[in-house]
């Protein structure tokens, strides 16, 4: 799987992208991910890569020519996916989504920057606008990110217990998942439920999908609140 990511500040993901999950699953050859700064396809001694906004108003927009020409010379080396440019505007990545993707190769993703891009970019190049929460971010590396650690994790091999996708929150039926506990078996007080001892794997199962229930409905509630 290969994500080509075009970024106005590259650098706002070095350590991100080298350290963690996603340097793990690209050092064991499943992911490639390469960076491409806007400012190297920018014409002019200054490399300009934004402009004012036509018809006025604050913010800077990113300009157009920059992002063609970066996306259009990627596209005739190789067929891509998605290109996907994240925006509040977008629809939101929940699992569901996230698992389709997962099952795709390639992927451009832009980083929006200052108050947005040219709409013409949006027009001509982007297949799909993601958001991953109904707040705004400085930039949209972070949201590419998100975008990566989450489809990459995914894929067979990333993680040390294969299960572990398939086990997480939004994965299981009931949407979140159980409350988790570990040695020791009495702290502060506190003590790990009996039926986690008992040994018991069904009565086990009932106990984590009736709490992952409750969790989910509470949740829910306060969010719609």
């Amino acid at each position: 799987m290969r994500f080509d990511i075009v970024s106005a500040n590259p650098k706002i993901l070095d350590s991100s992208l080298t350290n963690g999950l996603i340097s793990r699953v690209s050092s064991k050859g499943l992911i490639e991910i390469h960076m491409h700064n806007l400012r190297e396809y920018a014409e002019g001694n200054y490399k300009q890569i934004d402009d004012t906004p036509y018809g006025g108003g604050a913010g800077m927009i990113l300009k157009p020519e920059p992002i063609f020409k970066c996306v259009e010379g990627l596209m005739s080396e190789r067929e891509y996916d998605e290109v996907i440019y994240f925006s509040a505007q977008g629809i939101k990545l929940k699992q569901k989504i996230v698992n389709d993707f997962s099952l795709k190769s390639n992927f451009i993703l832009i980083c929006g920057h200052y108050k947005g891009i040219d709409e013409r970019v949006i027009k001509k190049l982007v297949t799909q606008e993601v958001s991953i929460g109904d707040y705004v971010l400085s930039c949209g590396d972070v949201a590419a990110l998100v975008f990566i650690d989450s489809v990459a994790r995914l894929l067979p091999g990333a993680l040390g217990d294969g299960e572990s996708a398939l086990t997480d929150s939004f994965q299981v039926e009931a949407g979140f998942d159980c409350p988790q506990y570990t040695r020791p078996e009495k702290y502060k007080g506190m003590k790990v439920p009996d039926v986690l001892l008992s040994g018991n794997h069904n009565n086990i199962n009932i106990w984590r999908n009736k709490k992952a229930t409750a969790k989910f409905k509470k949740i829910r509630k306060l969010n719609k609140s």
